[in-house]
């Protein structure tokens, strides 16, 4: 399948100016000119494997009916920063990642602290396939078949206290094993938290696989967020750490570009980016080419019903 890239749209108007230009630079450095640089929203220009059918079953109470993405698009087309900026790069340079064995150290404000191994800490419910939007804040979007434990089920066991209001996420920092950490793009490690209401709700799921099988190095092996009403980078990857705090946390892309991203960053197709607009979307799923397929965004990425009480009252820009 041609995934055909955006010639049109440059990556100063989808990549965060610092990224941006800092990319420039280095590709000055090494004599590379702009090459490469019109990666944005867009691809490899490279024929992909032929997916495999999806499996035939009844769809969840949170699933979508809508076309999937193929699992080869959705595991080689993504931003993955601690390997690379380019979107062909996690799949490029997380080859010879092992993601075994992986501890998750809990600490804050819960009764159940410390050190716990991958399968010990997502032992509270069995792992299930929900079947979800994924919108990029860069204006793409996919339908993935996730597989893992709901969030909220994962915190009851580890028991946060009253004070406990948000909940805070840490990729792992090891520049050795995760290439593009050796560069100064982001203020590493990576960073995310949701509010403690929003972490509970039903739909957060910690992810260990998708498409039914073990979840790809370059989305995140072993262990990541899926929050599917927003923006795709509150989907932290790598997951080393989580604390429970009764502050809100300072977050990466918010310390990086607080004008740009913010801590809430919620689906909002009348809250436009500064540099471009949330409206719609350009949809990859099998068959389609992710720059010929625009469809309008909808409130909370479609999953307002389950989700907007959660900000009655706010502010939607905040709430960006």
């Amino acid at each position: 399948m041609l995934i055909r890239r955006a010639p049109l749209i440059p990556s100063s108007e989808i990549t965060p100016e610092r990224v941006y230009r800092q990319r420039r630079e280095l590709l000055g450095l090494l004599g590379l000119g702009t090459v490469g640089l019109l990666a944005g929203c867009g691809s490899a220009d490279t024929e992909a494997p032929a997916a495999k059918a999806a499996p035939t079953q009844p769809l969840g109470p949170y699933d979508t009916a809508e076309a999937r993405t193929s699992f080869e698009q959705a595991s080689t087309y993504n931003n993955y920063y601690e390997f690379g900026t380019d979107k062909e790069d996690p799949a490029k340079y997380a080859k010879n990642f092992k993601p075994r064995p992986w501890t998750v150290e809990v600490s804050g404000l819960a009764e159940n602290t410390g050190m716990f191994e991958l399968d010990d800490l997502v032992k509270p419910a069995p792992r299930e396939e929900r079947v979800y939007r994924m919108r990029c804040v860069e204006a793409w979007s996919m339908v993935i078949p996730w597989m893992g434990v709901p969030l909220a089920k994962v915190i009851e066991a580890l028991k946060p206290t009253p004070a406990a209001r948000y909940v805070a996420f840490e990729t792992l920092y090891d520049p050795a094993r995760m290439p593009g950490q050796s560069r100064a793009v982001l203020d590493w490690p990576y960073r995310e938290a949701l509010r403690m209401d929003e972490a509970m709700n039903p739909l957060p799921l910690l992810v260990t696989g998708m498409y039914g099988r073990d979840l790809p190095n370059a989305n995140g092996a072993p262990l990541r967020l899926v929050v599917p009403w927003k923006y795709g980078f509150k989907g932290i990857k790598g997951i080393v750490a989580i604390r429970f705090l009764e502050d809100e946390p300072l977050t990466t892309w918010k310390s990086l570009a607080p004008d740009e991203y913010g801590f809430y960053a919620n689906v909002n197709p009348t809250v436009d980016h500064p540099r471009w607009s949330q409206a719609s979307e350009r949809r990859l799923a099998e068959g389609t080419s992710l720059f010929n397929s625009r469809i309008p965004t909808l409130p909370f990425n479609g999953y307002a019903e389950q989700v907007a009480h959660l900000y009655q009252g706010m502010d939607p820009k905040v709430l960006y």
